[in-house]
């Protein structure tokens, strides 16, 4: 897909692929003998050390394309049904499992990202996009491609607040325990989906998140969601990420030129 809007851009104002960055040599990338990327280095580590999770980070592809390729972006297993990988699927109330099963009858048309709307915080993290961490004293931010939309994680020991106004990405702090950075969040606004089979997450949800940088080349987040109105217990997923070298992000807005949603097909 980036060598898509690559080309568009080259035909439509003749800039070279330099000029966008998208081939830009990322700084002090470990090396191995033969020049290669060391992805199995040893974390980097910021000057109070802490493992640093700055850089360029992609969703695992672990969801294999049809044979005669995929019709878009690679996207996870974790995209489609966020409870893949969970032993009997998500612990659904059953309203929230008759709610996912109507929205995948109506070939999921109402999900929020394929109408050009915010998508929180767990659908950001899954979804195929790139997403660039900046770590700073007391604050963690991550930029996301999509709609270069942006979250705050901090740092600095404030704590959540009491009755906070919902909003898409809820108000999240984080804390070190050891070299995992554990973040939670709450004020989360209702109607948001987990996935694009539709589970849904209401404003009774709370998340933790446990990020750890395995090494250079590769970060781990669990997320735990707490939501009582949706689910009958809290449940665990990790979501594997992987270092994106010698390229930078690039502004994607969902409803530029958006001609798709008034075609979408339901029952």
């Amino acid at each position: 897909m980036k060598m898509v809007v690559v080309t568009a851009l080259w035909v439509a104002a003749s800039i070279s692929l330099s000029a966008q960055w998208l081939n830009y040599p990322t700084p002090g990338v470990p090396r191995n003998a033969d020049g290669s990327p060391n992805l199995s280095a040893p974390t980097p580590r910021t000057a109070d050390g802490k493992p640093d999770f700055s850089g360029i980070w992609e969703l695992e592809k672990n969801n294999p394309c049809p044979p005669d390729g995929c019709p878009d972006m690679e996207i996870s297993r974790e995209f489609g049904n966020i409870g893949w990988n969970i032993p009997g699927g998500l612990p659904y109330q059953p309203w929230a499992a008759a709610l996912r099963k109507a929205r995948m009858a109506e070939n999921s048309k109402g999900d929020p990202g394929s109408n050009c709307r915010p998508t929180g915080i767990v659908k950001l993290t899954i979804n195929p996009f790139f997403r660039k961490f900046i770590q700073l004293p007391g604050l963690l931010v991550i930029l996301n491609e999509r709609d270069s939309a942006y979250r705050q994680i901090f740092t600095d020991g404030r704590p959540l607040p009491v009755d906070p106004a919902l909003t898409p990405n809820g108000y999240s702090v984080g804390k070190w325990e050891g070299d995992a950075l554990v973040v939670e969040t709450n004020g989360i606004s209702d109607g948001q989906w987990l996935d694009r089979t539709g589970s849904p997450l209401t404003d009774a949800a709370k998340t933790t998140e446990r990020f750890r940088r395995v090494n250079y080349g590769k970060m781990e987040i669990e997320i735990t969601v707490d939501d009582a109105k949706a689910y009958t217990k809290p449940w665990t997923v990790k979501i594997n990420q992987f270092i994106a070298l010698n390229t930078e992000l690039m502004d994607f807005f969902c409803m530029e030129n958006e001609k798709d949603i008034p075609h979408a097909v339901g029952k």
